[in-house]
C-alpha cells in the first residue's frame, strides 16, 4: 500500500511538471530572464531598474532550481536518463557560481539559461535533435571541405604567395580563401588585386567558390533537410505503431466482452434448461 501510494504521489508530480501551464510559466520566464540579461548589457540610469534586475535575476534562478529540484523528486533515477534533462541541469549550475574571483567569466555564460527554451518547447527541441542527428553526416563533409582547404590553400600561397601579402603564408591563405568561401568582398578585395599580378587567378578563383560554397556547403542543407525529414517520419511513424497498438488493445477488450456475453448467455441457458 505504501508503495502504490508513493507511486501515485510521483504520478501527480510528475503530472503537475509536464502540465501545459506549468511549462508555459517556465517558458515565460526564461523569455523574462533573457529580457533581464539583455537590459544589464545598457547603462541602466533609473535607480529603482537598476536595483531591481539582479532581484528579478536572483529570485528566477531560485525558481529554476526549485523546478529541477521538483522533477528530480517527481522522476527519481529516470531524471538522469534525459539528455534535456542534463543540459538544464548543467545550465542552471552554471547560474550558481558567484560572479567574483575567477568565476568572474561564467557571468556571460548565464545568458545560456535562454537556450532552456530547446527544453521546454517541443518544436525547438525537434529540431536541435534533428541537427544533432547530422551531426556524423556533417563531419564527413567537414573533412571534405577541410581537405579542400588544404589543398587549396597550399596551391594559393605556391601560386600568389611571392607578391600577395594574403597569401604569403599557409595560415594567411586558408583566412584570406574562408573570406572567399562566405563571398563577401571576395572579388573586389581578393580577386581582382591579384589577377593584377597574376592575370589567371581568376579561374582558380571561380574554381574555389564553385567547389565550396555552391557544392560543399549546399551538402550542409542537404544533410539537415534530410535529417529533419527523417525525423518527421520516424515520429509519423511512431505515432501509427501507437495507433495500431491502441486499436488493437481495443479490439482485444471487444473481444473479452463478447467472450463474457457468450459465456453469459451459455450459463443463462443452462439454468433455464435445467428448469
Amino acid at each position: 500500500m505504501t508503495n502504490e501510494a508513493s507511486l501515485g504521489w510521483r504520478d501527480r508530480l510528475v503530472g503537475i511538471v509536464e502540465s501545459s501551464s506549468f511549462v508555459s510559466f517556465i517558458t515565460g520566464l526564461i523569455l523574462l530572464n533573457a529580457v533581464t540579461l539583455g537590459l544589464e548589457t545598457y547603462p541602466v540610469e533609473t535607480p529603482w531598474l537598476a536595483a531591481a534586475i539582479p532581484v528579478v535575476d536572483t529570485i528566477i534562478v531560485s525558481i529554476f532550481v526549485i523546478e529541477l529540484s521538483v522533477k528530480l523528486v517527481a522522476y527519481g533515477p529516470r531524471f538522469f536518463k534525459s539528455g534535456w534533462n542534463w543540459f538544464d541541469l548543467i545550465i542552471v549550475s552554471i547560474s550558481l557560481f558567484p560572479d567574483a574571483g575567477a568565476f568572474t567569466v561564467l557571468r556571460a555564460m548565464r545568458i545560456l539559461r535562454v537556450f532552456r527554451l530547446f527544453s521546454v518547447m517541443p518544436d525547438m527541441r525537434k529540431v536541435v535533435e534533428a541537427l544533432m542527428k547530422a551531426i556524423p553526416g556533417m563531419g564527413a563533409i567537414l573533412a571534405v571541405l577541410a581537405l579542400m582547404f588544404y589543398v587549396s590553400a597550399v596551391m594559393a600561397t605556391k601560386l600568389f604567395g611571392a607578391t600577395e601579402p594574403m597569401f604569403e603564408t599557409l595560415g594567411a591563405s586558408a583566412f584570406t580563401l574562408f573570406q572567399v568561401m562566405t563571398l563577401e568582398g571576395w572579388a573586389m578585395e581578393v580577386a581582382r588585386p591579384t589577377m593584377e599580378e597574376h592575370p589567371f587567378a581568376w579561374l582558380f578563383f571561380l574554381v574555389f567558390i564553385v567547389l565550396t560554397s555552391f557544392a560543399v556547403l549546399n551538402m550542409f542543407i542537404a544533410v539537415i533537410v534530410d535529417s529533419l525529414q527523417s525525423k518527421h517520419f520516424d515520429e509519423e511513424e511512431e505515432r501509427a505503431a501507437k495507433s495500431d497498438a491502441e486499436a488493437a488493445a481495443d479490439r482485444d477488450e471487444m473481444h473479452d466482452e463478447l467472450r463474457q456475453i457468450r459465456e453469459e448467455l451459455k450459463a443463462l441457458r443452462a439454468t433455464l434448461s435445467s428448469r
